[in-house]
């Protein structure tokens, strides 16, 4: 197949593009805002796949940045979308979503306010409540693949992704900031929200999801998809466990952060129709996927 994709030199592009040799790949070059560009490279193309990646994904600097983070994830996705409607051969739109649509739940306001609760596992008939501009954005370019979709047969499928981890060249996100911090300070770290509950999913796991949605676009046609794992952790937890595997003795200041609005303290989700469609499921543990991510960075640091 010819697979066309968008941010190839982002955490899941750049391992993805190396595990689809067997395919012709081009890579967007043009600016997602600037539609002629990114028409012109698109009808160039004529793939039978699209692979939509590029995105800011800093959820965080989302409250502070609303209006890029609009624009590219949004504005630029449309942009691309209307492009992509020109090609002949076009088998299926592969869109990068996130569990962050979810957003505002009940649930979450019980862990907010310490309440006893029962393990909740989003899927794709959980209504989104999206809390922050970047999830904002994300649901707001699914409802337009499903508007497409229903009035011109546009092929599709989003994938709600959950918290991926295993980089080794970004320690902004959650668990390789907790690693190298802790790599690089003996004594004391500074962290966010101890209390937010989130699942995660190793890189090695999320990069087959993609393969098998990619490989199968009859049967992923019109579908949204949750990954999982159903494995809520809470990030408070998540940092001891790290910390015991480094045997890592000191501080954790929480709360250090600048406050985020609508702060969501539930992100929990199950693969269930993913593996009902596809046959695909998790197979990396969160224990697995926490040592052979900590063995990347005290290479990387050490």
């Amino acid at each position: 197949m010819k697979i066309f994709i968008t941010g190839v030199s982002g955490f899941i592009g750049s391992h993805l593009v190396p595990l689809m040799s067997q395919h012709e790949v081009v890579a967007l070059r043009a600016d997602l805002l600037d539609f002629d560009a990114v028409r012109k490279e698109v009808q160039a193309a004529n793939p039978d796949i699209i692979v939509h990646l590029a995105a800011r994904t800093e959820v965080e600097k989302s409250f502070y940045e609303q209006i890029s983070f609009s624009q590219v994830n949004y504005v630029g996705s449309v942009n691309l979308i209307e492009a992509a409607k020109t090609c002949s051969n076009l088998k299926n739109f592969v869109f990068a979503s996130t569990m962050e649509v979810y957003g505002w739940q009940p649930i979450s306001d019980q862990v907010k306010n310490h309440e006893i609760i029962n393990s909740v596992a989003f899927d794709e008939n959980t209504e989104p409540h999206p809390n922050a501009p970047y999830a904002v954005a994300k649901l707001a370019v699914e409802k337009y693949l499903e508007y497409i979709h229903r009035s011109q047969g546009f092929p599709f499928t989003a994938i709600r992704q959950t918290n991926a981890y295993g980089r080794q060249d970004n320690d902004f996100f959650v668990t390789e900031q907790i690693i190298s911090q802790m790599l690089k300070n003996p004594e004391v770290i500074t962290l966010g929200y101890a209390d937010p509950y989130r699942n995660f999913i190793f890189v090695n796991d999320l990069l087959d999801a993609w393969l098998s949605v990619i490989h199968n676009p009859e049967l992923c046609n019109g579908k949204i998809f949750t990954i999982g794992p159903d494995h809520p952790v809470k990030i408070r937890d998540h940092a001891d466990y790290i910390a015991r595997q480094l045997k890592w003795n000191g501080t954790i200041k929480w709360d250090t952060k600048p406050k985020r609005h609508g702060e969501i303290y539930w992100l929990n989700s199950n693969n269930n129709l993913i593996t009902t469609t596809l046959g695909w499921k998790p197979k990396w543990t969160y224990e697995q996927g926490i040592a052979r991510t900590i063995d990347i960075w005290q290479k990387k640091l050490h």
